[in-house]
């Protein structure tokens, strides 16, 4: 694919050519999660299941958000690679090498940019890894970092849940698991921010941290220790000190915005929502079902690179041209009208959403997210039990890029929390 869609016969765009009129960006200030479902139905109803978008002014590439379409495309390694090497646009220059876009979609020896063999031996070793992490032991931290965290604004009956709440909880529990210090972990926060941000910063933010996750991976070769970067380095796999950095890499930055969002949003419905809320207080739906719902109605990414197609080949009912990037619009996908018929509604416990990806490449860390995030809210409303927006809902603001649309802010006030957290917590309700 060259500029957006080539023209194949030199006298101009093919016939019917789906991007004539200019493809739907998705980028700029224009577009937040309330009006993003908005621009996914236009697509679906003028372009069918694969619509061509644009991430960046010139970067034009397809984004699928039809279910079914969705599936396939993370399943058929044999069509679809995950190897940005292959990126038409890429290989013919047309994408700056500072481009804020090349800090998620740049290669990186991880398994998010392999395929077949290479990316089964990291992910086993990902999947390892995280899998001996102690639920038990991880709900413990997680308790004690958002008691932490909310004693830090109790005080003033006021907080902003997006910067003093979500966004700083996941990496300081990241930081745990991966063995670092508090210091550290503040680093590694600032550099996943810079990351996440999109934007000219976003380079120099993943060479900060590059820089701190390599003298972690020196110092844990020299002294391990029961965390997940220890048993990387450890694991029979026997991944490279490049393999290691560049898989935490992902680890942090994909799971850090993940259950920042996921947080924030499961918030956000249970403070605008009262039918959800009660539901929820009188014991008719769990924590559970609420993360859910969010993951069907507002998934914590939005829509995710990438994959690039190896042939020509006709696909969605769209010509795709070998080397074209195709973007998992996860969100999409989830409300498209053959999974949920007519708007209709989720059934509590269906999770045959999309929101963590599908096929091989599914998130080898949704476990531990879902435990990170259920923990998180409980606490919280348990803690702040008659917290209330400090805000209209339409004054909500939101922070933008071509992956995410989660919330900027949810400024909320509250009266004196409760101080004795144990007794708060129904025992067994956590699980």
């Amino acid at each position: 694919m060259t500029v957006p869609f080539p023209d194949r016969t030199g006298t101009g765009p093919p016939p019917g050519c789906p991007a004539h009129g200019g493809p739907a960006p998705l980028y700029g200030p224009g577009l937040d999660g309330d009006n993003l479902p908005t621009l996914y139905e236009r697509l679906r109803a003028e372009h069918g299941p694969v619509a061509p978008v644009a991430l960046a002014p010139g970067i034009h590439v397809w984004l699928v958000i039809g279910y079914r379409e969705l599936l396939r495309l993370a399943r058929e390694e044999q069509d679809f690679s995950h190897d940005p090497r292959r990126w038409n646009l890429l290989r013919e220059g047309r994408v700056p090498a500072d481009s804020p876009l090349m800090a998620f979609v740049g290669w990186r020896p991880a398994l998010m940019f392999t395929d077949g063999q290479q990316h089964r031996r990291m992910r086993a070793a990902v999947a390892d890894a995280l899998g001996r992490v102690d639920g038990h032991e991880l709900r413990r931290t997680v308790r004690a970092t958002a008691e932490r965290l909310i004693d830090s604004f109790a005080g003033r009956h006021e907080a902003d849940l997006v910067p003093h709440y979500a966004h700083k909880l996941p990496v300081q529990v990241m930081a745990r698991m991966l063995g670092v210090d508090d210091r550290t972990g503040r680093q590694l926060a600032e550099a996943t921010a810079g990351m996440a941000a999109a934007n000219a910063d976003s380079a120099r933010a993943s060479r900060r941290m590059e820089s701190v996750l390599l003298e972690l991976i020196r110092e844990k070769r020299w002294r391990p220790g029961p965390d997940v970067t220890s048993r990387l380095l450890r694991h029979p796999a026997r991944l490279s000190d490049e393999e290691v950095l560049h898989n935490i890499v992902v680890m942090i930055v994909a799971g850090n915005q993940t259950t920042k969002n996921w947080i924030a949003t499961t918030l956000r419905l249970l403070l605008t929502d009262p039918a959800l809320r009660s539901s929820l207080t009188g014991g008719h739906l769990t924590v559970d079902d609420a993360l859910d719902l969010v993951l069907w109605r507002f998934p914590p990414t939005q829509n995710f690179p990438a994959r690039y197609a190896v042939r020509d080949m006709r696909f969605g009912g769209q010509d795709i041209r070998a080397g074209d990037m195709l973007v998992l619009g996860l969100a999409a996908a989830n409300t498209d009208p053959e999974v949920l018929p007519d708007g209709a509604r989720p059934v509590t416990g269906n999770r045959a959403h999309v929101a963590f990806g599908a096929g091989p490449h599914t998130c080898p860390a949704q476990d531990p997210a879902r435990l990170i995030t259920r923990t998180a809210v409980d606490t919280l409303r348990h803690r702040l039990p008659d917290m209330e927006l400090a805000v209209s809902e339409q004054q909500l603001s939101w922070a933008s890029s071509p992956w995410t649309k989660g919330l900027a802010a949810l400024p909320v006030r509250f009266t004196a929390p409760q101080s004795d957290l144990a007794t708060a917590i129904p025992q067994g309700e956590s699980r």
